[in-house]
């Protein structure tokens, strides 16, 4: 048998106002189209549902004895197909994942574990550094949220452009360089990479080939922490976004110097599943995020 939900909803409205006028003015329709109904729903119950006494109408014994589970079901409809947007941050109770590199995990870390703290006690947040390779964890919700510089490449994933970050030249203090650094001195040093692949090349290096240059990579590695330690402790130099990177170069007590080839700036973008777009926990980790991140990279 297909039943019409649609019947749950008159019936409520017939119970609860007692008359077929009363129901068809609550739920906008004629009083013919629900008499209709109520036929309907006679004959699907095999039930009066309400007879006629004098000028009213009255519940039968069985009208009486479901009203109320008839009137939860109706509630329950409304929760799924009209669900409510207001989010209660004090009851949300939820782990969200993020996937970022070290350096920007580090920026962005602090203030938005404050944030989250602060709003949502029962939150909890588990950052992931990138893997060599990618993954489909976001299309399978193993991750809420990727932080990074790519755009995805399928049309089922959101994508918010946050920012740009500025490129710099990091060094160990004290480099023979520091205070004098051209684009051919600058392509005459030993360089470090960060690559979680490996790439031994990146745009730096076409940017240097446009004006005749090529520099010597001595190393790629996986993450920065591991590239600045390296700087620290010889005369390599690092390209890095400036301000993800700054508590790592305070850290290491290195410097920095205005970066001689003008590459794009690095661009930091959210990625989420589509399936999270209007998600009301979610749509708040994303604002969260970034507002976080807004505090950290420089103003355009």
């Amino acid at each position: 048998m297909q039943l019409d939900l649609n019947l749950l909803t008159a019936l409520d409205a017939l119970l609860e106002e007692g008359s077929v006028m009363g129901a068809a003015q609550r739920l906008h329709l004629s009083s013919p189209a629900i008499s209709r109904t109520l036929g309907r729903i006679r004959k699907l119950t095999g039930d009066e549902i309400l007879v006629r006494t004098g000028r009213t109408m009255t519940p039968t014994p069985y009208a009486l004895s479901v009203r109320e589970q008839v009137r939860d079901l109706v509630r329950q409809a409304q929760a799924v197909l009209v669900p409510s947007r207001e989010l209660d941050l004090d009851e949300l109770d939820r782990t969200f994942t993020l996937q970022a590199h070290d350096a920007l995990t580090l920026s962005l870390a602090p203030p938005l574990l404050n944030a989250v703290s602060a709003q949502a006690p029962h939150v909890r947040l588990r950052f992931l550094a990138e893997g060599a390779a990618d993954t489909d964890d976001l299309r399978h919700g193993r991750v809420d949220l990727e932080i990074g510089a790519d755009l995805p490449d399928r049309p089922e994933f959101g994508v918010e452009t946050i920012g740009h970050d500025r490129l710099v030249v990091v060094m160990r203090r004290g480099h023979p360089r520091t205070g004098r650094m051209d684009l051919a001195a600058f392509a005459a040093q030993q360089h470090i990479l960060v690559s979680r692949r490996g790439r031994l090349a990146d745009p730096v290096d076409d940017f240097l080939a446009e004006h005749g240059l090529r520099r010597q990579v001595l190393a790629a590695v996986g993450t920065t922490a591991s590239a600045l330690h390296v700087i620290s402790r010889s005369d390599c130099l690092m390209t890095a976004p400036e301000a993800m990177c700054r508590p790592l170069v305070d850290a290491f007590g290195l410097v920095t110097e205005p970066h001689p080839a003008a590459v794009p700036q690095p661009p930091v973008i959210c990625t989420w599943h589509q399936r999270y777009d209007a998600d009301p926990p979610h749509v708040w980790l994303r604002s969260q995020v970034r507002a976080a991140l807004a505090a950290v990279l420089p103003s355009p």
